[in-house]
Formats: C-alpha cells, structure tokens, sequence
C-alpha cells in the first residue's frame, strides 16, 4: 500500500515538474519573441534614418554641385554628368536600404503572427475548459442569413458576435448590420450555440417548387 503511494505521488511529482517545466520555456519564448520584435522596429527605424540622411545629403550635393559652376559657363551650359553620377549613386544606396526595410518588415510580421497564433490557441483552450468556443463562419453565395439583420439572428445570450469581416474591412456587429454573401462572421459562445447559429449562417434558401413558379 505504502509502495503504491509513494508511485503515485513520483508520478504527480514528475507531472507537475514537467508542466512547471512547459510553462517557464513557453514564458520564456515568448519574451524572446517581443525582445526580438523590439530589435526589428530598432533596425527598421534606422533605417528609416539612414534613408532619410541619403535623401538630405543628396539635396546639399545637387545644390552644391549647381552653385559651385564655373562663373564664366551659361546655365544652359552646365555640365549635368555629375550630378546625374551622385543621383544614381543616392538611388542606388536608397533601393539597398528599402530593400533592407522590407525584409525586417517581413521577420517582424511573421513573429506577430506566431504570438498572435499562440494567444488564439490559449484562448481557444480556456474557451474549451468551459464548454465554448470561437468559431469564423463564412455565409456562402445563396444563404438564408443573406439580408438577414444581425438583430435577426437567433441567438442566446451567450453567443457574441465578435466582428463581421467584410473584404478588407472589419464591421462593428451593429443590430441593423445585414449579412451578405462572402461575410466572414467571428463568433464566441457555448459551443452548442456556435453550431446552431453555425447552421443557420450557412444554411441553404428554399427555391419554389417549378411549378410553384409557372403558376
């Protein structure tokens, strides 16, 4: 008996010892993640600047390069090679930096979207520790729920309508707002009511009958 027990406390033991473990690790990726994402706005931000000083350099040597002519040459005359030399010499630094720029812009959109993927995951497991969920629905070409108010929707008050995703633009899930076809619904509640109201946005509009029609 006494043997039994002393397994089975080496058992929770060894379980909360690994999950302290999991949990400090994942704490600490995350940190390193906003350091790392703070490093990349530093350096897009320098070389925002550096642009910015090719750019004001490139102004003073054009200006430089035009009063400094010889006194005696018309300024129909002047001798423009060099100051297209130090216009492509300028353009060229100014591309290798955009160049730069976009890829940082890169590296920091893919370490939000991996936090952001971890903070729906949490989220997704604390909704499910309650029997509920989050769920994105799409209301297909020829669904019922299309003209349909989102003060038309049957629903408890458990369910929350988050946003209504429309193209490029997220709405505010106002009462009056209708439903058309392509809209992407964001939805969180009991996970019963999820389905249901998952039913009801995707479900199909009865045609009439032909000879419903021809009459």
């Amino acid at each position: 008996m006494r043997l039994d027990f002393l397994n089975r406390l080496q058992k929770e033991l060894s379980v909360t010892s690994t999950a302290l473990h999991e949990a400090v690790v994942s704490i600490a990726e995350r940190v390193n993640r906003k350091v790392q994402i703070l490093r990349l706005h530093w350096q897009a931000s320098s070389v925002l600047e550096q642009i910015d000083a090719v750019s004001h350099d490139l102004g003073h040597r054009i200006v430089n390069q035009i009063a400094h002519r010889p006194s005696e040459r018309r300024p129909l005359d002047v001798d423009l090679s060099e100051v297209d030399r130090i216009v492509n010499g300028a353009a060229t630094h100014i591309q290798a930096l955009k160049r730069s720029l976009a890829e940082l812009d890169v590296q920091i959109r893919q370490l939000k979207l991996e936090t952001i993927h971890e903070d729906l995951l949490r989220l997704q497991q604390d909704l499910s520790h309650r029997a509920s969920g989050i769920d994105r629905v799409m209301v297909p070409q020829g669904s019922a729920a299309v003209g349909q108010r989102i003060g038309d929707v049957p629903r408890s008050s458990s369910i929350h309508i988050a946003t209504v995703m429309r193209g490029p633009f997220l709405l505010e899930p106002a009462e009056n707002l209708t439903f058309q076809a392509g809209d992407i619904v964001v939805l969180i509640g009991g996970q019963t009511e999820l389905d249901r109201l998952s039913i009801w946005l995707t479900r199909r509009r009865h045609s009439m009958p032909a000879a419903t029609q021809s009459a």
